[in-house]
Protein backbone atom coordinates (compact mmCIF):
# COMPACT_ATOMS: atom_id res chain seq x y z
CA UNK A 1 0.00 0.00 0.00
CA UNK A 2 1.10 3.52 -0.74
CA UNK A 3 0.17 6.37 1.59
CA UNK A 4 0.72 10.06 0.88
CA UNK A 5 0.15 13.25 2.83
CA UNK A 6 -2.28 15.64 1.14
CA UNK A 7 -3.21 19.20 1.96
CA UNK A 8 -6.87 19.89 1.26
CA UNK A 9 -8.24 23.39 0.80
CA UNK A 10 -11.70 24.91 0.60
CA UNK A 11 -11.84 26.22 -2.98
CA UNK A 12 -13.87 29.27 -1.90
CA UNK A 13 -11.45 30.15 0.91
CA UNK A 14 -7.94 28.80 0.27
CA UNK A 15 -6.83 29.77 3.80
CA UNK A 16 -9.00 26.98 5.23
CA UNK A 17 -6.90 23.81 4.95
CA UNK A 18 -6.35 20.45 6.57
CA UNK A 19 -3.67 17.80 6.12
CA UNK A 20 -4.70 14.16 5.74
CA UNK A 21 -2.95 10.85 5.07
CA UNK A 22 -4.48 9.13 2.06
CA UNK A 23 -4.06 5.63 0.69
CA UNK A 24 -3.40 5.66 -3.05
CA UNK A 25 -5.95 3.29 -4.57
CA UNK A 26 -5.43 2.53 -8.27
CA UNK A 27 -8.84 0.81 -8.26
CA UNK A 28 -10.70 3.86 -6.95
CA UNK A 29 -12.05 6.38 -9.43
CA UNK A 30 -12.73 9.20 -6.97
CA UNK A 31 -11.03 10.30 -3.77
CA UNK A 32 -12.76 9.71 -0.44
CA UNK A 33 -12.14 11.93 2.61
CA UNK A 34 -13.92 11.74 5.98
CA UNK A 35 -16.86 14.14 5.98
CA UNK A 36 -15.67 15.56 9.31
CA UNK A 37 -12.34 16.65 7.74
CA UNK A 38 -14.13 18.29 4.82
CA UNK A 39 -16.63 20.06 7.08
CA UNK A 40 -13.77 21.30 9.32
CA UNK A 41 -12.55 23.47 6.42
CA UNK A 42 -16.04 24.48 5.29
CA UNK A 43 -16.37 22.25 2.22
CA UNK A 44 -20.03 21.67 1.43
CA UNK A 45 -21.56 18.77 -0.44
CA UNK A 46 -23.05 19.67 -3.80
CA UNK A 47 -25.19 16.57 -4.38
CA UNK A 48 -25.68 12.86 -3.65
CA UNK A 49 -24.28 10.18 -5.96
CA UNK A 50 -24.56 6.40 -6.10
CA UNK A 51 -21.29 4.46 -6.10
CA UNK A 52 -20.71 0.75 -6.69
CA UNK A 53 -18.40 -1.20 -4.43
CA UNK A 54 -16.09 -4.04 -5.48
CA UNK A 55 -18.45 -6.58 -3.90
CA UNK A 56 -21.36 -5.42 -6.08
CA UNK A 57 -23.20 -3.38 -3.44
CA UNK A 58 -24.12 0.23 -4.04
CA UNK A 59 -23.84 3.11 -1.56
CA UNK A 60 -25.01 6.71 -1.66
CA UNK A 61 -22.53 9.39 -0.66
CA UNK A 62 -22.39 13.16 -0.79
CA UNK A 63 -19.86 14.70 -3.19
CA UNK A 64 -18.25 18.10 -3.55
CA UNK A 65 -15.02 19.69 -4.75
CA UNK A 66 -11.84 20.44 -2.85
CA UNK A 67 -8.38 21.78 -3.64
CA UNK A 68 -5.59 19.20 -3.36
CA UNK A 69 -1.87 19.75 -2.89
CA UNK A 70 0.28 16.62 -3.07
CA UNK A 71 4.06 16.66 -3.47
CA UNK A 72 4.00 20.17 -4.92
CA UNK A 73 1.20 19.49 -7.41
CA UNK A 74 -2.02 21.51 -7.05
CA UNK A 75 -5.51 21.05 -8.46
CA UNK A 76 -9.22 20.88 -7.79
CA UNK A 77 -10.98 17.54 -7.81
CA UNK A 78 -14.28 15.92 -6.93
CA UNK A 79 -14.29 14.33 -3.50
CA UNK A 80 -16.61 11.83 -1.86
CA UNK A 81 -17.67 12.65 1.70
CA UNK A 82 -16.64 9.52 3.60
CA UNK A 83 -18.68 8.05 6.43
CA UNK A 84 -17.54 6.05 9.46
CA UNK A 85 -15.79 2.94 8.18
CA UNK A 86 -14.89 4.42 4.78
CA UNK A 87 -11.16 4.51 4.01
CA UNK A 88 -9.45 7.82 3.17
CA UNK A 89 -8.55 7.12 -0.47
CA UNK A 90 -6.73 8.98 -3.22
CA UNK A 91 -8.41 7.99 -6.47
CA UNK A 92 -7.23 8.03 -10.05
CA UNK A 93 -9.26 11.06 -11.19
CA UNK A 94 -7.59 13.23 -8.55
CA UNK A 95 -4.14 11.90 -9.42
CA UNK A 96 -4.63 12.58 -13.11
CA UNK A 97 -5.99 16.07 -12.42
CA UNK A 98 -2.81 16.77 -10.45
CA UNK A 99 -0.61 15.32 -13.20
CA UNK A 100 0.54 12.43 -11.01
CA UNK A 101 0.62 8.66 -11.46
CA UNK A 102 1.42 5.71 -9.24
CA UNK A 103 4.67 3.83 -9.78
CA UNK A 104 3.53 0.41 -8.49
CA UNK A 105 7.05 -1.05 -8.26
CA UNK A 106 8.52 1.76 -6.17
CA UNK A 107 5.19 2.45 -4.44
CA UNK A 108 5.39 6.20 -4.88
CA UNK A 109 3.84 8.95 -6.97
CA UNK A 110 5.56 10.31 -10.03
CA UNK A 111 4.76 13.06 -12.53
CA UNK A 112 2.73 11.91 -15.51
CA UNK A 113 3.89 12.45 -19.03
CA UNK A 114 1.12 14.81 -20.13
CA UNK A 115 -0.10 14.51 -23.69
CA UNK A 116 -2.49 16.32 -25.98
CA UNK A 117 -3.69 13.93 -28.63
Amino acid sequence: MTTVRARLANIADRERTTDVDMTVDSGAIYSVVPASELRSIGVEAERMETFWLADGRSVRRRVGHVGFEIQGSHGISRVVFGRAGDACLLGMVTLEELGLGLDPLRRRLRPLRLMIA
